[in-house]
């Protein structure tokens, strides 16, 4: 994974950048895409899984790679639970499957396979004759990056955005999960997963401030020119002013900065979330299907 310097940074250093933007072409959406932005998913969650096996050694938190894909366990309730780049490397045997889930079943987790269309065909047969059933959609987005981004909305000139320091990580985590607060059955799990966030050795943890009050906040990870972008959550009394657009705009420009040729995320098809990545340059590469192993319930 590559791992990238930690500097100071704010978005008041964006105006300092007098250089217009030059404009990069978008790779087409095949299978060289398809593996860079598969791996820079399944490295960044290598690096959360790792934080969480430091912060929590009882959790049990491991990982393995089988087969070109990336077999993550952080906790039965972890959405970072399931497989990332099944199919796209390599073709899958009906024996490494069943590696891959016994390595699951050992710690009473379900069993899910996130998958790329533009996965080696053979993987769906070999997901049917196992008994796994569709259960969810995401759409893979991807924009190329410069320095010099700058986003087509109007800005708040009194949103600042910088990296964390050290002695707040709490303050981090705790802003996080109350951007999630009106879903009180995640309250828990959000704050449980933005602490362990800031713990990764090579993620990055921006703050969104309003006249020196934390408001937003937003999380990268690096791998490969890769910048794979998450963690955003706003709390409520100061959502629609802007904060996540400084956050995105500031984080693509960092990423630009030190390397980056490609931004991503990751949403819900037909979400606010995708809309307003594509207001923002961001295209969608591909629409991914999760797979659970078992039968579907009713």
């Amino acid at each position: 994974m590559q791992r990238i310097k930690r500097t100071r940074f704010s978005l008041s250093l964006l105006k300092k950048i007098t250089t217009p933007m030059i404009e990069k072409p978008y790779p087409f959406s095949d299978l060289s895409l398809a593996r860079r932005l598969e791996r820079a998913e399944a490295l960044g969650n290598v690096d959360f899984v790792e934080a969480r096996a430091k912060v929590f050694p009882e959790s049990g938190a491991r990982w393995i790679t089988l087969a070109g894909a990336y077999a993550m366990y952080d906790g039965v309730r972890s959405p970072l639970t399931q497989t990332f780049g099944l199919g796209v490397f390599e073709t899958v045997t009906a024996a490494e499957m069943e590696t891959i889930e016994n390595f699951y079943k050992e710690r009473e987790a379900p069993v899910f396979h996130e998958v790329s269309p533009l996965a080696d065909l053979s993987l769906l047969a070999l997901l049917n004759e196992r008994g796994y059933h569709p259960c969810e959609f995401t759409s893979v987005m991807f924009r190329p990056i410069a320095c010099g981004v700058r986003l087509t909305a109007s800005k708040n000139e009194r949103i600042r955005v910088r990296l964390i320091e050290e002695n707040e990580h709490e303050m981090w985590a705790q802003t996080a999960a109350e951007g999630w607060s009106e879903f009180t059955e995640f309250a828990d799990l959000m704050l449980e997963l933005s602490r362990v966030s800031t713990k990764r050795s090579d993620g990055l943890s921006f703050l969104a401030e309003i006249e020196g009050k934390p408001v937003a906040t937003g999380a990268m990870s690096v791998s490969d020119g890769v910048a794979l972008l998450a963690g955003a959550s706003t709390i409520p009394e100061s959502r629609n002013q802007g904060a996540q657009l400084a956050l995105l705009e500031g984080r693509l420009n960092y990423a630009a900065e030190h390397g980056c040729d490609t931004a991503m995320m990751c949403a819900l098809p037909g979400s606010a979330s995708q809309r307003n990545a594509e207001r923002q340059g961001f295209r969608i590469a591909y629409t991914r299907i999760k797979w659970q192993l078992g039968r579907p319930s009713i």
